[in-house]
């Protein structure tokens, strides 16, 4: 379970924009301010199955979005190729690690 919201917040973050605001709302409130389903319904004066069932299509899109789009995919191998860079760095001469430093920090702060 602990996976699973990692994942929605972690999608959430990249594609936040492109869901309706309603899926931006329901996501909000279920995954980062940890509401119940009933609260939200109550919150939206709708049924908790409308809340559900509005989750549901909105994790639903978000995976769409990440099938076709990837950026998260992408960002997490960037995280891992970084870390290799990092790596490598720490056992090159002081020169060449700075230099090479140089450069994952270039690549650090494109984002």
């Amino acid at each position: 379970m602990l996976e699973k919201v990692l994942r929605v917040n972690a999608l959430y973050d990249f594609y936040q924009p492109l869901l309706t605001p309603k899926q931006q709302e329901y996501l909000n409130l279920y995954y980062l301010n940890d509401f119940s389903l009933g609260e939200i319904a109550e919150r939206s004066q709708v049924t908790r199955q409308a809340v559900y069932d509005n989750l549901k299509r909105a994790e639903s899109a978000l995976e769409a979005f990440e099938d076709k789009l990837g950026l998260f995919h992408k960002y997490e191998i960037r995280l891992s190729v970084l870390s290799k860079m990092r790596d490598l760095s720490d056992h090159m001469s002081s020169e060449e690690s700075q230099k090479l430093d140089s450069f994952i920090d270039e690549l650090e702060n494109l984002d």
